[in-house]
């Protein structure tokens, strides 16, 4: 039995096809799902470049992290019940034995490997994964957890390790992204004091103040009044924006960065950091109860739409020569 699939052969986008390809079985513990819909994103053009992150894949491999569909079949030691599941694919699959897994933190496994990556991925008309890793979407439609799932989550870890508090004064710089969005959002239903902060003109998600600063130096000036941030979240991947919003901090202040893909050049006043009691953390994967928490948020609407435009499977190329200037929202490939 094949299948369609999005195939990268080589290190650049020629090296992408739409082919066919043998239906994956689902191992014992995993799940073969029939796939709806994937996204397109940054850490896909990793993998089609062979940098970063995406340094690690073996090509040939299907790419797409983050796919959303229907359980069809089960691998031993899975529940029979759960055929027919309407699912969406937490990309980051942890060991599940390190100390980090063993306390409930998965989102620091050293060890963990990503969908897309290190295995084939969703952009296909079927996908394994283990079965964990196949969350219950409920409700939402598989383009709005394909948009949520790969986003939200990692913001809600983000806040965590910053301990955002109710009142606290938060910048969100790449605010005009899907993780952006979604993070004005929750930072908004937290009671939280928001400026988001993009490079482009922003749509304001709820009553947070907007900051369009072209560059870091239009932020920094922007800022320049402001009496110190208790929270900035970055989500840009750009190394000098989280400068500029380290550089806001107050005093004790926390921040925390949720990509580091654009341009990893971070520099930071040493002084000014050590005296005034700052932190930095950084945020790239999430728990799987954030996968749930978000994608409960998206079902009781909390969150804003995050999906944007859509592409058929045999156009997926376009979709990363597109990206990211394919307009507001998560992109989707529509596979099914």
């Amino acid at each position: 039995m094949t299948m369609r699939a999005a195939v990268l052969s080589s290190h650049d986008l020629d090296g992408l096809t739409v082919t066919e390809s043998a239906v994956p079985s689902a191992a014992p513990g995993e799940v073969l799902i029939r796939v709806e819909t994937v996204g397109i994103n940054q850490l896909d053009l990793n993998v089609i470049a062979g940098v970063g992150p995406g340094a690690h894949a073996r090509l040939p491999r299907i790419l797409g992290i983050d796919p959303a569909g229907e359980i069809v079949a089960v691998g031993s030691g899975v529940d029979p019940a759960r055929l027919g599941q309407a699912v969406v694919v937490k990309p980051n699959i942890a060991c599940g034995t390190c100390p980090r897994c063993r306390e409930g933190d998965e989102a620091d496994c050293p060890s963990q490997t990503v969908v897309g990556v290190h295995r084939d991925g969703g952009a296909a008309e079927y996908v394994t994964v283990p079965a964990r890793n196949a969350i219950d979407r409920h409700d939402l439609t598989a383009a709005e957890a394909t948009a949520v799932v790969h986003s939200a989550p990692i913001v809600l870890n983000a806040l965590r390790i910053a301990a955002l508090a109710a009142d606290e004064r938060v910048l969100i710089t790449g605010a005009g992204g899907t993780l952006g969005r979604a993070a004005v959002a929750i930072a908004l239903a937290r009671g939280a004091r928001v400026v988001a902060a993009s490079r482009r003109p922003l749509t304001p998600v709820g009553d947070e103040r907007l900051v369009h600063a072209p560059d870091p130096a239009a932020l920094t000036a922007a800022l320049a009044a402001e009496d110190g941030f208790d929270v900035v979240l970055d989500v840009s991947g750009h190394g000098p924006t989280l400068s500029a919003g380290v550089a806001a901090l107050g005093w004790g202040g926390r921040a925390v960065f949720c990509s580091a893909s654009v341009d990893p050049d971070l520099r930071i006043d040493a002084r000014d950091f050590y005296l005034r009691r700052k932190r930095l953390a950084g945020a790239a994967s999430a728990r799987y109860d954030d996968v749930a928490e978000a994608l409960a948020l998206a079902a009781a609407g909390v969150l804003p739409p995050l999906a944007g435009a859509r592409y058929a499977l045999d156009d997926i190329a376009t979709a990363y020569r597109d990206f990211p200037r394919a307009g507001d929202g998560k992109v989707i490939v529509d596979v099914r």
